[in-house]
């Protein structure tokens, strides 16, 4: 009796979790197929079609998926892997993380495109592990590939240069050590195949390098120990919201649900908003801008600070009294992520702009666009009302940030939630050296409210 109530509770879970009746079928057709703890083969099935699902979900997304309750790809290390193809990159991932995460051939230029794995990683913690084409691909697909493989040092918080050790260094490690020593990435060179070596043969490696055979797990464990030493963060641990609050403060949060907003969520800036707040001990008040008004009136006392989605700034700034702190989720994310005084100044562009002028609207993640998207639509249309020229706007998303930035007077960027921290100074850096201003999404819609100096006033460092 109790198998049977058993295996009758897990179909229920399992019509529940996916909600269409025709997987009932598939249920039935499991059912006596194999033979699982307490004779119940629904559990099988359940872990069968998440299996299919997860890895139909990694294909499309280019291998990171993470639960709600998983770190953010935003917020891991990352962690890269390069070198020139068949020095056995693929190999030494597959043998560092213990699964087989890239595919292994002899074949030249087998690893086709940076393939990405968001983990755990002993005794890292969450990283996200990057497996590269080879750096001396050839051909025109050849350089495409090249390509995407410098685009992933702009997010490689450490890199690992893997080099055949019985071929030695050659140019093209050196210009990847070239490149890791431009852009300031900590790395380490490993020295894989020793296993192919002559018997006696002693390596003159590098201070620091790693000698390591991945076929047959020699030095992996060093390799991983070096690794997280390197991985180690530095500097003072930044925060998004718990510098600025204390202890039972009350926090308002605003978050619009219109038609752009996520069905039965909220957006990854909120999420991480709340739980910084709940880690400072403060307690965090989340209504709609519809409901603000009462929200305040029923409070009993005025919140500390109200950080509003930078969509109804304007609304939640006549509405939130001049005494209570106000500011953006978008203002937030650049000050964690970025130079929140550089953004700042670039919002000031705003009022240079002449006909003709062009700027770029970029975003760091590729969501559906709604036909009331704030980037491409309510953006534009605030910045023409706010300018009286005629502009013309590039966009971006994604990964597909320009290399030349001349042809632009101002960028306008997100607040980068999908970005991790490296990525978002990256692009701030291009855009500092060419000398094209850059500001935040938020910043950009409070200067055009006209309530910029409100919404940054909580910020000592400015």
């Amino acid at each position: 009796m109790f198998a049977f109530l058993h295996a009758f509770v897990c179909m229920l879970l399992y019509v529940c979790l996916y909600g269409q009746s025709g997987y009932i079928s598939d249920i039935r057709n499991a059912v006596g197929k194999v033979h699982c703890a307490r004779g119940c083969p629904v559990l099988y099935l359940l872990t069968e079609r998440t299996t299919v699902a997860v890895k139909k979900t990694e294909r499309e997304t280019g291998g990171i998926v993470m639960s709600l309750n998983a770190t953010p790809s935003s917020e891991r290390v990352h962690i890269g892997f390069f070198g020139r193809r068949n020095a056995g990159k693929s190999s030494v991932v597959n043998a560092v993380t213990g699964q087989e995460l890239a595919v292994v051939s002899d074949v030249k230029g087998t690893t086709t495109d940076p393939v990405s794995k968001a983990m755990e990683l002993l005794p890292i913690g969450p990283v996200v592990i990057i497996d590269t084409p080879g750096i001396d691909d050839e051909g025109a697909l050849g350089e495409l590939r090249v390509r995407k493989t410098k685009q992933v040092l702009n997010k490689t918080d450490v890199a690992i240069l893997v080099i055949d050790a019985a071929a030695g260094r050659t140019d093209a490690e050196e210009e990847l050590l070239a490149m890791f020593k431009e852009k300031e990435i900590p790395y380490l060179i490993v020295y894989n195949k020793i296993d192919l070596l002559p018997e006696g043969t002693v390596l003159q490696v590098e201070e620091g390098a790693c000698q390591v055979s991945a076929v047959e797990n020699i030095g992996i464990h060093e390799l991983k120990e070096a690794i997280g030493r390197l991985a180690q963060t530095e500097g003072p641990e930044q925060y998004i919201v718990r510098d600025l609050v204390q202890p039972n403060d009350l926090i308002v949060l605003v978050v619009p649900i219109d038609s752009a907003a996520p069905k039965g969520r909220l957006i990854l800036p909120q999420q991480q908003t709340i739980r910084d707040i709940l880690e400072a001990g403060a307690v965090p008040v989340v209504t709609r801008d519809t409901e603000l008004e009462d929200t305040l009136k029923n409070l009993g006392r005025n919140p500390r600070l109200v950080i509003t989605d930078s969509q109804v700034f304007g609304k939640v700034a006549k509405i939130v009294p001049e005494e209570v702190s106000l500011t953006s989720f978008s203002i937030l994310m650049a000050r964690y992520k970025g130079d929140l005084k550089a953004v700042v100044e670039g919002a000031r562009m705003l009022d240079s702009l002449q006909d003709g002028d062009t700027v770029l609207i970029s975003e760091g993640c590729t969501h559906h666009r709604q036909c009331n998207d704030i980037g491409t639509v309510k953006l534009p249309k605030w910045i023409l009302e706010h300018t009286g020229k005629k502009l013309n706007f590039v966009f971006t998303s994604g990964t597909d940030f320009p290399v030349d930035l001349t042809e632009y007077q101002l960028i306008v960027h997100c607040g980068g939630c999908m970005l991790n921290e490296r990525e978002m100074k990256y692009r701030m850096k291009c855009a500092k050296d060419q000398q094209v201003p850059m500001t935040n999404y938020g910043i950009a819609i409070a200067h055009m409210k006209g309530i910029l100096a409100r919404s940054i006033e909580v910020f000592s460092e400015l």
